[in-house]
């Protein structure tokens, strides 16, 4: 008797290895970390506006942006970047407001070139003030509509390239150019990227974590099939989204079974949502993972000042003179232990030893590796995204109707 597999089964970890290593030659993200950028930092060392604006949407802004508002509380750049990134009439107005037009550098970026939110945006922008070579950059697929704009207005045009996906673009020009022109070190960006992939791919430290926690999650996806964020810093807030969307996007996918998949994440910030979503993982049903994300040191030394007799009905003087990143982290420590205390509840803790370029690179290039390795061990196609492609699809088709 023969039978013929239509079922996919769970591979080794060697299987999915060589798997991630054939991917290399046609997956662009993971050849990032090795990329010259001289051409980036000599074209944006000449941009002297003080302004910033990306225009773009989901995967063309998150990374750029998790990064940016990551390092803005500890660095006092001269510049502001700011992410216009809705079709909101009201966010768009008060964005604009806040900023002075003649001082300002537009950042288009679109993959395709046709992102309607995107163009939308720019046609509008362009009516307030005249888009051309002195105040844009464009960033989009070499053949793209957007690009044969950029070259019929002499605007400077960054090529990304077609095996680059919006969601892990941030360390492609999508990221680094807008990064690059308030004063990033996106030098240093690159090398927290090396240091994951150089000891992933030479399968030293990251390799094991990467594997361990990737077959965890899909052996145990019937489960527990939410992942839980639990970042301690408000500068994660923004790397939170972009997670949200690398592993949605990423793995909420249809296997070669033929079977729906679905990890679905929840990024949630510590201690803001230990009164909120916290409850319903400690008592709530055991579906979920919870990872927590702390930072050692946040670069401020802010302390809890003693008031004396003045709050001494209130009884709580054994946090006086304690910094607020300390309390944050005991905070972040209780938490996890309560956690750990149930037993039933897999977690586990990411430690960021600091808040610059180098920390947040490892952190989130970790993550595309860990997507992509999920992605592997699931059997899907980790890079394409074909459900959000009809409603798009609908959109334009109804807007050119209504045009007719």
């Amino acid at each position: 008797m023969k039978y013929s597999r239509n079922f996919y089964q769970i591979k080794s970890n060697q299987e999915i290895f060589d798997r991630l290593i054939t991917e290399k030659d046609n997956i662009g993200y993971y050849n990032l970390p090795y990329q010259d950028i001289s051409h980036i930092k000599a074209y944006t060392k000449n941009i002297k506006q003080k302004y910033i604006v990306v225009l773009g949407i989901g995967g063309s802004s998150l990374g750029a942006r998790a990064i940016y508002e990551f390092l803005l509380p500890s660095k006092n750049f001269d510049k502001e970047l700011i992410f216009l990134e809705t079709i909101d009439p009201l966010k768009i107005n008060f964005c604009i407001k806040k900023i002075n037009l003649d001082n300002t550098h537009f950042v288009v970026v679109s993959k395709s070139g046709n992102t309607i939110e995107t163009i939308s945006l720019m046609k509008y922008i362009d009516s307030l003030n005249n888009l051309d070579k002195s105040n844009c950059t464009v960033i989009s697929e070499t053949d793209s509509s957007l690009s044969q704009f950029a070259e019929v207005n002499q605007i400077k045009f960054f090529p990304l390239d077609k095996n680059i996906g919006g969601r892990f673009s941030a360390f492609s020009v999508a990221g680094l150019v807008p990064l690059s022109m308030i004063g990033v070190d996106v030098e240093n960006l690159l090398n927290g990227c090396k240091r994951v992939s150089d000891s992933f791919f030479n399968m030293s430290g990251y390799y094991d974590e990467i594997l361990q926690k990737a077959r965890f999650l899909v052996e145990n996806k019937s489960r527990f099939n939410i992942n839980a964020i639990f970042s301690y810093s408000s500068s994660l807030e923004a790397f939170n989204k972009w997670y949200v969307q690398l592993w949605a996007e990423s793995l909420g996918k249809i296997n070669i079974n033929g079977t729906r998949q679905a990890l679905t994440p929840v990024g949630l910030i510590g201690p803001v949502d230990q009164h909120s979503f916290l409850q319903l993982i400690m008592d709530g049903v055991r579906d979920k993972t919870v990872t927590f994300i702390k930072i050692n040191n946040l670069k401020d030394n802010t302390k809890i000042p003693s008031q004396g007799k003045k709050f001494e009905p209130i009884d709580m003087d054994f946090i006086d003179g304690l910094e607020f990143n300390d309390l944050l982290i005991k905070q972040a420590d209780a938490t996890i232990e309560s956690i750990e205390k149930q037993k039933d509840i897999p977690c586990d803790v990411v430690t960021i030893r600091t808040v610059d370029e180098y920390n947040i690179a490892k952190l989130m290039f970790a993550y595309q590796l860990l997507v992509s390795t999920i992605g592997a061990f699931l059997q899907i196609n980790t890079y394409d995204q074909p459900g959000v492609e009809e409603g798009k699809s609908i959109l334009i088709d109804r807007l050119k109707v209504s045009h007719e």
